[in-house]
């Protein structure tokens, strides 16, 4: 016969409300009751009847994650992390991708009945201030919002500091004595904050170092892929006074980007630098490997989930808004002779 609730209290010799807690990733139980209710639980081989649970709570036990491409690797990275964030916490994740569609952004915030599917939703959009508040009044569910957005204490935020991250990473490359200086990454069509913050970061750092700004040397990218970064490469090295580094604003525009430089008969980092922003895996493997600007993924899922839970626990508890770390990561595409893995 399955194992219930009460054989697992037994087990743990506590109360039937305490695993029900763990079970349900109720947050608020100290960590120690926790490991004992869960090595019972292992002990029996205890499966809940999740059913039974959402009737008698009203909650599913899953949350959504809303990413704009989850072919993206620091999408799928963070798709990743927000997994074993929830788990922890008894939650498991449902992962849906808007692909770059506003239309398609409001058909999942504002689905009607499909939101029920949720105890609450991750959601990194691209929609613009105003369409978020526009989509508010229709949304009940339990929100946490994701990346680079103006916080205004409707909704927890775990945001990136994007104009920063941008601005160390053009900030390194002056350090290393480079001069001429491109970026690959403006969107200036798109009205969502990430590229513009990032070029706003490019700039000033430019700006602040007394180096002069070239629109030349300044190329967008429709979606920060490879091909793009290839693209965006190719004419940068075409223009009579080719640049000596270029800052990409994300890894997987560095990596066409590399390609590129080989391709055109140069060498990273003699004639031309290189650095991202994302850390993703794939650039501590690619040769030379990448330097890049870490944005810890595994901490904006740790801080998400455990926002979004909160919520669920108490809808009226405190809006907050977290600001991720990031780091300088320094490899070989910028002149670092380690290999860091």
């Amino acid at each position: 016969m399955p194992a219930t609730l009460k054989d697992v209290a037994d087990r743990a010799n506590v109360s039937i409300r305490t695993v029900s807690n763990v079970v349900s990733g109720y947050a608020h139980v100290s960590e120690k009751m926790r490991r004992r209710v869960k090595q019972a639980v292992d002990e029996l081989d205890y499966r809940p009847n999740l059913l039974a649970r959402t009737l008698r709570t009203g909650r599913t036990g899953v949350l959504a994650l809303v990413v704009p491409e989850i072919d993206v690797p620091y999408f799928s990275e963070l798709a990743r992390d927000v997994i074993n964030a929830a788990a922890e916490l008894g939650y498991r994740v449902m992962i849906d991708q808007t692909g770059h569609d506003h239309a398609r952004e409001r058909e999942l915030l504002t689905g009607g009945d499909r939101t029920m599917l949720f105890d609450g939703i991750l959601f990194s959009p691209l929609v613009t201030r105003a369409e978020l508040l526009e989509m508010a009044p229709h949304s009940t569910i339990p929100l946490v919002l994701l990346g680079e957005h103006e916080f205004d204490g409707r909704y927890d935020h775990v945001a990136i500091d994007n104009l920063r991250a941008a601005q160390d990473a053009t900030q390194h490359l002056i350090d290393i004595g480079r001069t001429r200086i491109a970026a690959i990454g403006e969107q200036p069509f798109e009205s969502y904050e990430t590229p513009h913050l990032r070029t706003e970061g490019y700039l000033a750092a430019l700006n602040a170092a007394g180096i002069g700004t070239d629109p030349t040397m300044m190329k967008p990218a429709t979606h920060y892929s490879r091909a793009d970064g290839y693209q965006a490469a190719t004419e940068l090295l075409a223009l009579p006074d080719r640049p000596d580094a270029i800052f990409c604003y994300s890894d997987l525009l560095a990596m066409g980007a590399l390609r590129a430089i080989f391709d055109a008969g140069l060498s990273v980092p003699e004639d031309v630098a290189i650095i991202g922003i994302d850390d993703i895996d794939e650039g501590k493997f690619s040769r030379p490997t990448l330097s890049t600007v870490s944005l810890d993924t595994p901490f904006i899922a740790q801080q998400a989930v455990a926002r979004i839970v909160a919520r669920i626990d108490d809808p009226e508890v405190a809006v907050e808004e977290v600001v991720a770390p990031h780091a300088l990561i320094v490899r070989e595409s910028t002149g670092s002779s380690a290999h860091s893995a």
